[in-house]
């Protein structure tokens, strides 16, 4: 079985924007005086949201809450978060050693086009990705595979052909679901032992050069 590209989901896996997701709600939250419980903060699905965090926070303030501008606020504190964010350890070596080997290479995520094109481009490494497939352009969200198939069509390949790279259980449930093989590599924000299900589960991308991880995920 030959593998000719690689899919990687984007936030928190080739860059740690889930931890600025985080620090800009909990920013938000001590700007009213409060503290936010992180418990159940991370979704078990793809996709925004936020509204149920604005829900939460609305109802903690209470009266003169302005939503609004509490997410303009918050949204401009995670932008600065983010605009100091470089790849995450061992990133760019897998992305270096694909080229070497003629690995095409697709991003697919739950978020929209603008957060994954604009981010990429800051870390440098958009020119390195054929294809995007982002949340924005599917109907239904990861654990849905909607967004690795629309990854796999724009790269015209079977999904034998291809191994995802995630960091969320709900991720790995969209990769198998789309029929691909996928390597785990959990964020600093999930559980390891959910991870049961990936064919290849790692610490950080700098823990095994990318010829081992192809190798382990072919067993």
């Amino acid at each position: 079985m030959t593998v000719k590209a690689l899919v990687f989901d984007f936030d928190g896996l080739l860059m740690d924007t889930e931890t600025t997701l985080l620090e800009s709600w909990r920013w938000e939250w001590r700007r009213h005086g409060l503290e936010l419980d992180p418990a159940g903060f991370f979704a078990d699905h793809g996709g925004d949201a936020n509204e149920s965090r604005y829900v939460a926070l609305a109802a903690a303030v209470g009266a003169g809450y302005d939503r609004d501008a509490s997410h303009a606020l918050r949204m401009e504190h995670r932008a600065g978060l983010n605009a100091a964010l470089t790849p995450l350890p061992g990133v760019e070596a897998w992305l270096d050693r694909a080229a070497e080997l003629g690995l095409r290479l697709a991003v697919a995520s739950s978020s929209a086009r603008g957060h994954v094109d604009g981010m990429l481009r800051q870390a440098g490494l958009r020119e390195r990705f054929e294809v995007l497939a982002t949340g924005d352009e599917v109907a239904a969200h990861k654990p849905d595979p909607a967004v690795y198939l629309l990854a796999l069509e724009r790269l015209g390949l079977p999904a034998d052909e291809a191994v995802a790279f995630e960091d969320t259980p709900h991720g790995v449930d969209a990769a198998h679901a789309a029929g691909l093989r996928c390597v785990a590599v959990p964020n600093p924000h999930a559980e390891p032992a959910r991870f049961a299900a990936a064919d290849v589960l790692l610490r950080s991308a700098a823990e095994m050069p990318l010829n081992a991880v192809l190798r382990h995920v072919s067993v």
